[in-house]
């Protein structure tokens, strides 16, 4: 039976990053963000997105993710009404992509929100990531075209460090990839080990 490890940590983490290194050891990852970003797309969640918050979140009758995002990470409500509509989809989306990876003994299943959403329960490990506040701000200016202000009202919106940790089998510090990739050798170690006893 394929193991689920839940692999999380807040924005501007990490978590991608690591995800793609145990990826390397030919562990197969689910990065939940970019289904979602995928399934969005599709036509039934653009109505139910539609018919929830109207014709202001779409450009030219495409839906804008810039704009559907300065409300929902605004107010809570709103994101909760979001994530209603799509991790549905997104669940039943991994559900069919772990009977494609079944031969696998572990899969690595990412997400910002895994305590949030409840896709902690299905998980049989669970690994956070963190890093200090001010290198994730960076992290996040670099990549996206933000704001210190919208970064730390995301921030703000998700659990914290200590809270995911505290439910957590693992936690790899990624304030440097070196560091990282240490703690994550270390890890894969564990898991060897309790696959031979399985």
């Amino acid at each position: 039976m394929t193991k689920i490890i839940g692999l999380t940590g807040g924005i501007g983490s990490g978590k991608t990053t690591i995800a793609k290194y145990f990826h390397s050891f030919g562990i197969p990852i689910y990065i939940a963000d970019d289904e979602a970003r995928k399934l969005m797309q599709s036509s039934e969640i653009v109505a139910a997105i539609k018919s929830t918050f109207g014709d202001i979140v779409f450009e030219n009758g495409t839906l804008s993710r810039e704009k559907l995002a300065k409300i929902v990470f605004n107010e809570p409500a709103k994101l909760a009404q979001l994530n209603a509509i799509v991790h549905p989809a997104v669940k039943r989306h991994f559900k069919q992509w772990l009977l494609d990876n079944k031969a696998a003994a572990y899969i690595i299943y990412e997400t910002a929100i895994l305590f949030e959403s409840g896709s902690y329960k299905d998980c049989d490990l669970i690994i956070t990531i963190t890093a200090p506040v001010e290198t994730r701000v960076q992290r996040v200016l670099e990549r996206d075209k933000t704001t210190r202000k919208a970064i730390l009202k995301r921030m703000g919106a998700q659990w914290t460090d200590e809270k995911r940790t505290s439910k957590s089998d693992f936690v790899v510090e990624n304030s440097t990839i070196e560091i990282a990739k240490r703690e994550v050798d270390q890890i894969l170690k564990i898991l060897k080990i309790k696959q031979k006893h399985t």
